[in-house]
Order: C-alpha cells, then structure tokens, then sequence
C-alpha cells in the first residue's frame, strides 16, 4: 500500500518475475514522436506545409549525428511534439534516419525514480544516461534491445522517457 492505494509492479528475480507493490513514477502520456529521413525538408513540406504543424525549433548535435526541427501540434500540456530528423551524415552512427520512426518520448513524472527502478527491473537503457533533450527537458533512452545483463526492453522501438514540467504533470496526473 502507498498512501492508501494498492500499486503493483515486476520484480527480477532471476530469470523470474515476482509480484511487488510500489512503482514509484508514472508515465503521463505521449510528449513527441521522431520521425526520420534522409532529407528533412520532404518531412518538413508533409509535416509543416501539407499538415500545419508548427516549427518551435531546432537541434543540432555531432555527437548525436542529428540535424532535427521541432514541431508541436495541440496546445499547453496537451501539445505533443514532432521531431523530424535528418542524419547529418549518413555513414556515421547514429542513423537518425533508420528506422523512419525513430522513437517515441513518453512523460514521465520523476525520471531519476523511474531510471532507478527500471535499471533494476532489468530494463536496459542506452549510454549517456539523463541528460538535457533537444526541447530542453531531463531525458533519457531505453535500449530497443534487451542483451544479457538487461534482458528487457521495448523489442525494436526507441522510447524517450522525458521528465514532464510541473504544469504536465499537473494536468495529466
């Protein structure tokens, strides 16, 4: 029991799962989807000029191999953001552009409490750990694939878990 209200969650036990009560975040809802290509203005005249989503920004980074701009579609707390990438090279990793649906981003009501409790549940998650995210908000990535010592994951898909601002959280908790 916590605070009243049963919760229950997966425990690693082993090769086992075991019942257990207490998770202690929760995931809010959809904060972007990315989608990529090899040439960002094919996705920006669908997104932008065939769709009227809304450009709010944009991002570059080496490291991460990205060229991106942001768009929103929905408003305040219910917005959710599309990122539409392009590799800035590609022959280098990582393939922003590969799949073509790159990730999802969830909102998550405490990332630092999530990441604990997920790493020892056994969910592996990618190198870098928390860090700031193109919209400037804490994120961090699950791994699409699980592996030995972190046998669980999304199977295939990149998901973002992304620290919601208090407003976020406010209304969708």
């Amino acid at each position: 029991m916590q605070n009243g209200k049963r919760v229950i969650f997966w425990i690693k036990d082993q090769k086992n799962l075991e019942k257990t009560d207490m998770r202690p975040f929760k995931i809010l809802g959809i904060q972007q989807v990315a989608v990529g290509g090899e040439d960002k203005k094919k996705l920006e005249t669908f997104w932008v000029d065939i769709l009227g989503l809304e450009k709010t920004g944009t991002f570059r980074s080496e490291k991460e191999n990205v060229d991106e701009d942001i768009l929103r579609m929905g408003k305040g707390a219910y917005a959710v953001e599309v990122d539409i990438m392009q590799p800035i090279d590609v022959n280098k990793s990582p393939k922003v552009h590969e799949p073509k649906l790159n990730h999802i981003g969830l909102w998550v009501d405490d990332i630092h409490k999530a990441v604990e409790w997920l790493t020892v549940k056994g969910v592996r998650f990618t190198p870098g750990g928390i860090r700031k995210g193109a919209a400037g908000y804490d994120v961090c990535f699950i791994h699409p694939k699980g592996n030995e010592e972190f046998p669980y994951s999304s199977e295939g898909v990149l998901v973002e878990l992304v620290q919601a601002p208090a407003d976020v959280i406010k209304a969708l908790s």
